[in-house]
């Protein structure tokens, strides 16, 4: 690999988590919010889940600040919707430029550190569990990663770039918890469904220098985030005669776990952030039209922060999203309490 610089070697995830381990307490918060998401995606419980927070955890503080904004939310309404914040620390860039998230930049203003950028993603996500109460959703971009974090993270999502691949797939088939696949960004529901399959069985492959044999994900679950066609145009898949086509399908594999969360941001919104409190009311009517889509429905990702809108990386504003636009804390706090009225 002689275009390839080897800089330094990183600590294994073991080294990492000794340097920075759980409380019995925090574990404890972990294992009980796996446990609920799990009773959700089973049928056992009729909760909706909320994957709700900044397209980017860019900054430590600020992210801390706005999940603790969500706490007594989410304890008023407890008894309808689960909570599960979104700390996204590597971010998937479509050509590969733009800032990548904390894993790769800590300080999104300074140069790439990646064994920095572990570290602060392992502290940002034991700071939420500690301080707040949340166990937190991250996204599995880099699957040989995932041990960093596995012990902090309630629930994990592969995006549209990754369904498809391989690594992904295997390595989702044995996390432990919650897995959402999305569908591509060529809208192909195949695709998707054949992630989720995949991931829902066990199998034996090789995983950070090891041997390792999986017993299967039956959590692994479909997220639907819209997609683009052919002519770079964002179209939807939340509508009605999607989500029944989307849930037809699913029956199809015979899987005993369906359930859909739907991605009010991205294509379904094309990146309107303030168009997702509707989005939302629309799939609840659907779900009150056919037992059928409520059957399958688990719940909704929001991209949502302190400040409405995005900013570019050195714009200063506390709170606002350097990547996607979000919804601000003010209007998700009042789309919050309105969806629970609607439960």
């Amino acid at each position: 690999m002689m275009d390839t610089k080897f800089e330094r070697q990183i600590a294994v995830p073991m080294e990492v988590k000794e340097m920075y381990p759980l409380t019995g307490t925090m574990s404890e918060v972990v294992d009980n919010t796996v446990q609920e998401l799990k009773n959700i995606f089973s049928g056992k419980s009729d909760k909706i889940i909320m994957v709700i927070g900044p397209c980017s955890a860019d900054n430590e503080d600020s992210v801390i600040d706005y999940i603790s904004r969500l706490r007594p939310i989410q304890d008023d309404i407890k008894d309808k919707i689960l909570i599960v914040p979104r700390i996204y620390t590597n971010k998937p860039r479509t050509t590969g430029e733009g800032y990548k998230g904390i894993l790769h930049q800590p300080d999104p203003t300074k140069k790439p550190d990646l064994f920095k950028g572990i570290i602060a993603t392992r502290e940002l996500h034991m700071r939420a569990v500690k301080e707040t109460g949340f166990a937190c959703a991250d996204e599995m971009l880099y699957p040989e990663n995932h041990k960093y974090l596995d012990d902090l993270l309630a629930y994990v999502a592969v995006g549209a770039r990754s369904v498809e691949n391989q690594q992904h797939r295997l390595v989702a088939s044995g996390v432990g918890i919650p897995c959402g696949m999305k569908n591509p960004t060529s809208g192909d529901n195949g695709v998707m469904l054949n992630a989720i399959i995949a991931a829902q069985h066990g199998h034996s492959f090789i995983y950070r220098g090891w041997e390792v044999h999986t017993a299967g994900n039956p959590y692994a679950h479909v997220i639907l985030r819209g997609y683009t066609n052919k002519h770079g145009e964002n179209l939807p898949n939340y509508h009605y005669e999607e989500l029944i086509h989307v849930c037809d399908r699913y029956d199809e594999t015979g899987l005993e776990n369906r359930g859909i969360i739907v991605d009010t941001n991205h294509s379904n919104s094309n990146k309107q952030p303030l168009e997702q409190p509707r989005i939302i009311k629309e799939v609840l009517h659907s779900c009150r039209h056919s037992d059928v889509v409520k059957k399958h429905i688990k719940g909704f990702m929001v991209e949502s922060y302190i400040e409405d809108g995005r900013q570019d990386v050195d714009g200063g504003v506390y709170g606002k999203s350097i990547t996607d636009p979000c919804l601000g804390i003010d209007k998700t706090k009042e789309m919050l309490y309105e969806v629970a009225e609607l439960l």
